[in-house]
């Protein structure tokens, strides 16, 4: 039996963990309309935004890992290169493909795509044999895709239009890093999160001079509320973001954090309404209920790649 002070002491380690979770999704919820924000009038593009979250997050995710880790923060010369494959899908492939789409399509859409992540993390479980495709997950996931295939053509056709290669480029994000989520298994068995996160980031620096050749990083017109458009995605949905969410994790177990990513949408949605216009249309509000019935039905028993897909949401 545990005593009194270790039942206390779990409780208050569980709610510190429900508090972390809570910031991190509000975080990454405002990082599509922060990053609208930060491209407004031209002052940044998103190779540049890309360009500073890589430098940003190395550095203050580096030393993270090595106050709390120390020597263990120094990863084998062996996982070296794994660790850069997953540092170009989970980092330099994932941002690009991410702030292209969103500077072509709108806050709520780059929402709804990154609730994409379990979905396809679970087909893509499945397909290298770590899931088996359980008939209801198989519905749900087809449920899931063509909600949102929605957003490509049940939109008026300006609509669709103007929104379809950024919907797609998003879409192309989320695949991304689902497939990060799924080949990283083999490192956070060998490595604490906070050392993997910290290291995928590190090997990103490599692609900073060509993603940022011919971008002007500190741009003359870039207004006041630009630059405080980019601090505040540096601070917020890059470094304490991911530093909370290794945080939660080593306190609750990975399945609970899978609810968590389903209210990103809800605040992005109505922060994009609130202050872009965009526009909620009856194509929209479709695409978002397919979305969430079939990501019920894929993770309302959360399978280990799917749940550390909910858990990590960072499409972006």
């Amino acid at each position: 039996m545990h005593s009194p002070d270790a039942i206390a002491a779990e409780a208050r380690r569980q709610r510190s963990g429900h508090l972390a979770l809570g910031v991190v999704q509000v975080c990454f919820a405002l990082f599509p309309i922060f990053g609208k924000l930060a491209f407004e009038d031209g002052a940044f593009s998103p190779l540049a935004v890309g360009s500073w979250r890589m430098m940003f997050a190395s550095t203050t995710l580096l030393v993270a890992a090595l106050v709390v880790h120390g020597r263990k923060a120094l990863p084998a010369v062996r996982d070296l290169p794994w660790l850069a494959m997953l540092s170009f899908l989970g980092v330099t492939a994932n941002m690009v493909l991410y702030l292209e789409g969103l500077q072509r399509s709108t806050a709520t859409n780059a929402a709804l795509t990154v609730c994409l992540i379990p979905v396809f993390t679970f087909a893509i479980a499945a397909i290298a044999k770590h899931e088996t495709f359980a008939p209801m997950r198989v519905v749900g996931l087809s449920i899931a895709l063509f909600g949102a295939s929605m957003l490509f053509w049940a939109e008026r056709p300006d609509l669709a239009s103007a929104h379809a290669l950024g919907n797609f480029l998003m879409s192309l994000n989320t695949l991304s890093y689902a497939a990060y989520l799924v080949l990283s298994r083999p490192m956070l068995k060998r490595y604490p999160p906070l050392v993997v996160i910290a290291w995928v980031f590190v090997l990103s620096l490599p692609w900073v001079p060509f993603i940022a050749h011919g971008e002007v990083l500190v741009p003359a017109a870039a207004s006041s509320r630009a630059w405080g458009a980019l601090v505040f995605i540096l601070i917020f949905p890059t470094s304490l973001a991911y530093l909370l969410n290794s945080f939660a994790l080593s306190r609750l177990r990975a399945s609970t954090t899978a609810v968590y990513v389903y209210v990103q949408p809800l605040i992005t949605g109505f922060l994009g309404w609130l202050f872009f216009d965009d526009e909620i249309t009856v194509a929209l509000l479709s695409a978002a209920a397919c979305i969430f019935v079939g990501i019920y039905l894929v993770s309302r028993r959360p399978s280990g790649a799917a749940v550390r897909a909910a858990g990590s949401a960072e499409a972006s």
